[in-house]
């Protein structure tokens, strides 16, 4: 088996660090908030059998910087990914998303649609009618004395536990792994910025433009998922926009399906991509 790399590029002023493992057609591997490229660590390998996998921590997460002093725009993530796919030669690939790192990268896909030969959409947001939990959240990483609990260890402690919907999946490895690498009070306040700081215009632009994607899509989500509890009407009217995407829902599975099931998702995966 192939091994799984940690390495780290120079994008302007930002380190990304990333992993990476296999060798083939690439895929690349988007996580949302509050985890990171830790959360693929099972997927990885899977894919990796006939596949270059390479899973980046997006600024503010991970072992990436985390700068307090930006905004976390979805323009500052477009040329956080432009520069990443430069530098590491992805012409053309398989694009996987989750969470925050769904509209991130949507976002990005729409300007750069030649570039994505294929589309997997996990637990994600994609329409600018957010849900009540999605406002709510956006609302405490927005406000001093919420945001510093919200991200705090046991916040983050929480966040994994209302992520999963089997709670053995939530073991001390997966939420010691999500807790580190937010350590100090910059960190925190950077995972906060990030949560909360994309414009609803971004979201408005790609409900637009969703329409306009023809490669091949597989949507892939977790049917008891407590952190997007409108996950399934949102799969339903990403079907409606691509007809020709095919759906599986995972029954007994939470938001954080990499956890809960991630030989089934890593098959899954490579399936679609080997396709």
């Amino acid at each position: 088996m192939t091994t799984q790399n940690s390495n780290r590029i120079q994008i302007g002023n930002i380190k990304v660090h990333f992993r990476e493992q296999g060798k083939g057609e690439p895929v690349l591997l988007l996580h949302g908030w509050p985890t990171s490229s830790f959360l693929w660590r099972n997927i990885m390998p899977i894919i990796a059998t006939n596949h270059r996998v390479i899973a980046p921590d997006l600024p503010g997460f991970g072992e990436s910087d985390k700068p307090t002093d930006i905004r976390y725009s979805f323009e500052f993530f477009s040329t956080v990914l432009d520069g990443l796919v430069a530098q590491l030669g992805l012409n053309r690939f398989t694009l996987v998303l989750h969470d925050l790192g769904g509209p991130i990268g949507l976002y990005w896909a729409l300007k750069n649609v030649t570039r994505i030969k294929k589309l997997v959409l996990l637990n994600t947001i994609v329409y600018p009618s957010f849900s009540e939990a999605a406002i709510d959240f956006v609302r405490q990483c927005s406000t001093p004395g919420l945001r510093e609990k919200l991200t705090s260890a046991e916040g983050l402690r929480d966040a994994v536990l209302l992520g999963v919907s089997q709670p053995a999946a939530a073991t001390e490895e997966v939420i010691s792994g999500v807790q580190a690498p937010f350590a100090t009070l910059d960190d925190r306040l950077a995972l906060a910025f990030a949560g909360s700081q994309l414009n609803p215009r971004g979201f408005v632009t790609i409900a637009r433009g969703l329409g306009s994607f023809t490669m091949p899509v597989r949507i892939i989500y977790g049917e008891d998922d407590r952190v997007l509890p409108e996950v399934a009407d949102t799969m339903r009217r990403v079907q409606r926009d691509l007809p020709h995407a095919i759906v599986t829902s995972l029954p007994g599975v939470g938001h954080f399906l990499q956890e809960e099931d991630p030989v089934l998702l890593g098959n899954l995966i490579r399936e679609f991509v080997g396709e």
